[in-house]
């Protein structure tokens, strides 16, 4: 039978596997009728002759028009899409021809991004982008694809800031622990096409946006920094987060100049008549996916929350509360002290975190019934946040997986020896984009035991977090079995925890 570390796996691969980008379109898609056609998005028709536009900007985009062509044949007369550094390539290599538009296409292709980090390649397509929304008219539709990765690569700052500057201020944020929603609306507020600021162009266009979020909640305003959504943030937001992280005294000049002649209220929701937006994919999606795959198995299944955020450490606690409440279920111990006060805790977590969507109740119930011959498996979702102390390399994902590891083997330390029965366990945590940046892989497995045999071959666990250096020690333990490595998914989602517990 398949160890629970390749049902992690695979359970993680079907998760990824549901929001592939042309799936997705098509499920949300479809052009009907021959003598006047029309375009049917999730039930909405949008009349269509040969007026139809595509533009996209984001780490999925080019699988997401890819199907988008196929769907719409001669009705497009053009497209522009802003795709990362390298896609084509990667793809075409990975041999996923079906994410890569046919030869002959109508839509043009700009790579840029580099590392994630709008430059000028993102600009000239940004700028492209921004003509050809300027020239539709009210006979026209805009067909809009949007996906994470797609704030980069939509750089463009008002004047006069430069990219450069606004680029220094992002990664100055980023580095000062920055939540991505914080990063993104310090981003539209100092932009051109952000925050709404695409669909103004276009109109009076009808604008229709197909949107894959990798954001907590689906908020359409903050997802690439919300090009086609009326922004609920203003100015004022926007100087709260510099203040937070003490960066108001020492801003460019340019950035000063745009946020004092700002206007202070956002843009009135009914300049948005002419705009339809769609999530079609998000996390929630995947969750549900892997759900199902994982009760197909025989697992008690539970999703937890698709809204984990937070300090990649306090995360990693959380998680081992949860682990140690199940492992308390299977050994009987439901209704002890250590029970009373491992909830206690979660409660106080969830809070501090902001995890609202977290069943604990749910999640309660669920243990009374674990039978202990049943494996558990439970899913989470969101995205978490690294400070940076230290140069190593790893991301957020690897990090989480190792803390988990950590965590769990100090708890089993020092509990293990009053508790009867001991439990298998794999934590799992990856990025649905199949990398993080320099390194190629998604995420990581850990399990308590793969930190006892580490630290017995002498390797300083400790030492390798407090540099962020998990990549590092994942790679020189057992030849990086441990490192979760999917390559390019084309579809970005934020990431997927899984965690897969059985009696022993």
């Amino acid at each position: 039978s398949m160890s629970l570390r390749e049902h992690a796996l695979s359970l993680f691969r079907s998760a990824v596997g549901t929001v592939r980008p042309a799936p997705m379109l098509k499920r949300a898609m479809k052009l009907q009728g021959d003598g006047c056609p029309q375009l049917l998005v999730k039930g909405r028709a949008f009349p269509v002759k040969r007026n139809l536009y595509l533009v996209g900007f984001g780490k999925a985009v080019l699988g997401m028009a890819a199907a988008a062509e196929e769907i719409l044949g001669d009705h497009l007369v053009r497209g522009i899409i802003n795709v990362p550094l390298g896609i084509q390539e990667s793809l075409q290599r990975a041999g996923m021809q079906e994410m890569l538009l046919k030869p002959h296409s109508k839509i043009q292709v700009i790579e840029g991004a580099k590392n994630n980090l709008p430059d000028t390649e993102a600009l000239k397509g940004a700028v492209a982008i921004q003509e050809l929304a300027e020239g539709l008219t009210v006979d026209d539709l805009l067909l809009v694809l949007i996906s994470g990765g797609g704030s980069a690569l939509l750089p463009a700052p008002i004047p006069p800031i430069l990219l450069e500057e606004k680029e220094k201020l992002t990664k100055t944020l980023a580095s000062r622990g920055a939540a991505i929603q914080e990063l993104n609306i310090v981003r539209k507020t100092l932009s051109l096409l952000k925050g709404g600021g695409l669909a103004q162009l276009a109109y009076p266009a009808q604008v229709v946006s197909l949107i894959l979020s990798d954001v907590i909640g689906d908020p359409l305003d903050i997802i690439a920094s919300g090009p086609t959504a009326a922004s609920s943030h203003s100015v004022q937001d926007c100087l709260q987060i510099l203040a937070k992280y003490n960066l108001l005294h020492n801003l460019p000049k340019s950035v000063e100049t745009v946020l004092t002649s700002s206007p202070t209220k956002p843009t009135a929701p009914e300049d948005y008549s002419h705009v339809c937006n769609f999530i079609i994919g998000s996390n929630t999606l995947a969750l549900d996916e892997a759900k199902r795959q994982a009760e197909g198995l025989g697992y008690a299944t539970l999703i937890l929350s698709a809204a984990i955020c937070g300090e990649v450490g306090r995360v990693a606690f959380f998680f081992c509360q949860l682990i140690r409440l199940v492992c308390l279920g299977f050994a009987g111990l439901g209704e002890v002290f250590f029970f009373d006060e491992v909830r206690g805790n979660l409660l106080q977590l969830a809070a501090e975190l902001e995890i609202f969507f977290f069943y604990l109740a749910e999640f309660l119930r669920a243990l009374r019934g674990l039978a202990p011959e049943r494996p558990f498996f439970f899913l989470a979702g969101g995205e978490t946040t690294v400070q940076l102390q230290g140069t190593g390399e790893g991301g957020r994902n690897q990090e989480l997986a190792l803390r988990v590891g950590l965590g769990l083997h100090r708890a089993q330390a020092t509990e293990v020896s009053s508790l009867p029965g001991r439990c298998e366990i794999v934590f799992l945590s990856g990025g649905t984009d199949g990398f993080f940046f320099p390194t190629e892989a998604a995420g990581a497995f850990c399990s308590p035991e793969l930190v006892d045999e580490a630290l017995q071959e002498g390797l300083d666990v400790e030492a390798f977090l407090g540099n962020n250096d998990s990549y590092t020690f994942f790679s020189q333990f057992q030849g990086g079995h441990h490192l979760l490595v999917t390559g390019l998914t084309g579809t970005n989602v934020m990431d997927i925890q899984a965690i897969l517990i059985r009696a022993m």
